[in-house]
């Protein structure tokens, strides 16, 4: 319990960190002319109903799920690969929450929506024209599960009672479904968002976790598994 308050207590120190920097970066993003229409940062502020403000919103959701259920995992086990991977992930999606929600206090928009999740990649793909990532077709929320690739409430709890392998092959699973929903969102920003670092950062996140379900997938033939269909 010592090992884990205190590892939550440095990603929360870093998301801090990184939400302040995201402020200061956002900021000279709509002042540089970066996206090339000379405009004003008040004129590149996103609207309520914006890619880059749902995308903001929900993905900081989605990635509080994952910090959770690596937090979870480095106390069910002492293998020291998973335990490696659950830190890195941890700290990294701790951080681009930190960066998403100080965003979204730059834009002076609230933090949480009445708005179904994962609306705005439907709207914005019929309203601008992008590419085929737009549609994220119906989801049934159920049982905690706000959007594709989360994990409901029963998973949680089945990972918190595992242990050892059990409890690593059950992260592993969860965890490479949780970031195929968050490439799927991502990959949506990556599309549809205006505001070019989010639009990078969305990137970025395609690009590792794809890197990290390959990862995964190793691990669970390791442990002779493999990723649930």
């Amino acid at each position: 319990m010592t090992r884990t308050y205190w590892a939550a207590v440095t990603a929360v120190v870093l998301a801090l960190l990184f939400a302040a920097g995201a402020v200061t970066v956002a900021a000279g993003d709509g002042n540089d002319g970066g996206d090339g229409d000379g405009g004003s940062s008040a004129a590149r502020t996103p609207g309520e109903d914006s890619a880059d403000t749902g995308f903001a919103r929900d993905m900081s959701v989605h990635h509080q799920q994952a910090v959770e259920m690596s937090f979870i995992v480095r106390d069910r086990t002492k293998d020291e690969e998973v335990r490696r991977l659950a830190y890195d992930i941890a700290n990294t999606q701790a951080n681009q929450r930190g960066m998403m929600l100080g965003w979204l206090d730059l834009w002076g928009l609230p933090k949480v929506s009445s708005d179904e999740p994962m609306a705005w990649m439907a709207a914005s793909s019929s309203s601008s024209g992008h590419g085929g990532h737009g549609s994220h077709g119906a989801h049934e929320v159920r049982d905690g599960s706000l959007m594709p690739g989360m994990a409901t409430r029963t998973e949680l709890a089945k990972l918190r009672e595992a242990d050892g392998k059990q409890a690593e092959i059950l992260f592993l699973q969860l965890m490479t479904a949780h970031h195929k929903g968050g490439v799927t969102m991502a990959q949506g920003c990556a599309d549809q968002c205006e505001v070019t670092t989010e639009r990078s950062l969305a990137q970025g996140m395609v690009d590792a976790q794809e890197s990290e379900m390959t990862l995964m997938a190793d691990m669970l033939k390791a442990r002779g598994a493999a990723p649930r269909p």
